[in-house]
């Protein structure tokens, strides 16, 4: 709870410096999805704590290292908001007052993270699929079975305390839900396809959209929302995303352009911007809703599998008692 306030208090602060984007990006992400999947990695957790394997000196000294030389990079940087600093000398002017002509996009956030730092966005979509493969991975490996018969017992009460879940109960909410997800997509695809000209991208409507599903899932359940959200499909829409944003660098390529130069994508350098942009930020989008939601869905099923793996051994327990 704490967290979503402070994500809402720190989107507030951003529209009062008129930075809407970083706000839609603050209010999803830190004021929703991130309390979302905290609340579902603490409900994994158990009372007691694995016994130590290992001792992590060596990742320790590790991070020593790093830290250190982290510090010792920041050395040479200019003091913070320093007008002399190389950003607000060069490279923040050519933004602001070359973006419109050579890009056309009203919204400098937008031309700026889509076409003047294209391949550094690529990047960070390249994250957040590597990040999706890894909670895939990393959930998808066997539960060990627990020996302890206090996290047996813990695992049973919270079984039984399950059967009346949000979903089963609060007929407001579901209705209420009912009426708001439709809006909730649509707004998402308005943040979509209209952050060439306002606030938006693919970043903040992919989290919108995922929200929304995730919203559903809450209040419908996990099993009707894995029947109408098919999972292969969605691991395949965040492969797509991905593979679209580094297509049309290869299709600029092969007519003759740089890496994500969306100059060649059209006869008209200002429309081939338009279109590679709104190809790129289609991709964004669809990767980080489908990450988002394979995240979630993922740690929702394993705690339902940790339930079904405990109840079947105390039931065997019994029987063999």
């Amino acid at each position: 709870m704490l967290t979503g306030i402070y994500g809402l208090l720190s989107a507030s602060f951003f529209v009062v410096l008129d930075a809407v984007d970083v706000a839609f990006t603050e209010a999803s992400v830190g004021a929703g999805i991130s309390g979302l999947l905290m609340l579902a990695a603490i409900t994994m957790t158990g009372r007691t704590e694995a016994p130590k394997r290992h001792k992590p000196l060596l990742a320790l000294l590790v991070v020593f290292i790093t830290g250190g030389m982290l510090i010792y990079g920041t050395l040479d940087m200019p003091y913070f908001g320093s007008f002399e600093a190389p950003v607000h000398q060069h490279v923040a002017p050519r933004y602001i007052n070359d973006s419109m002509q050579e890009v056309g996009v009203p919204n400098i956030v937008t031309s700026v993270l889509a076409s003047y730092r294209a391949f550094d966005t690529l990047g960070e979509v390249a994250v957040i699929f590597t990040a999706g493969i890894g909670v895939l991975s990393l959930l998808s490996l066997p539960l060990r079975r627990r020996s302890s018969r206090s996290d047996q017992s813990s695992d049973e009460n919270s079984e039984e305390s399950n059967k009346d879940q949000m979903h089963e109960q609060h007929m407001v909410l579901r209705i209420i839900s009912k009426i708001l997800i439709p809006f909730i997509l649509l707004f998402a695809l308005y943040v979509q396809f209209h952050g060439d000209f306002g606030p938006g991208g693919g970043f903040q409507a992919g989290v919108i959209f995922a929200a929304a599903i995730i919203l559903y899932a809450m209040l419908f359940g996990l099993d009707k929302a894995r029947r109408v959200f098919n999972q292969s499909l969605i691991q395949l829409i965040a492969a797509i995303g991905l593979l679209l944003y580094a297509s049309v660098g290869v299709a600029s390529l092969f007519n003759g352009g740089n890496f994500l130069d969306y100059n060649v994508l059209a006869d008209d350098p200002i429309a081939g911007q338009h279109l590679g942009i709104l190809l790129i930020e289609l991709g964004v989008g669809c990767t980080v809703a489908a990450v988002m939601i394979i995240i979630f869905f993922n740690f929702a099923g394993r705690r339902e599998a940790q339930q079904h793996s405990t109840k079947q051994s105390s039931t065997k327990q019994k029987e063999g008692e």
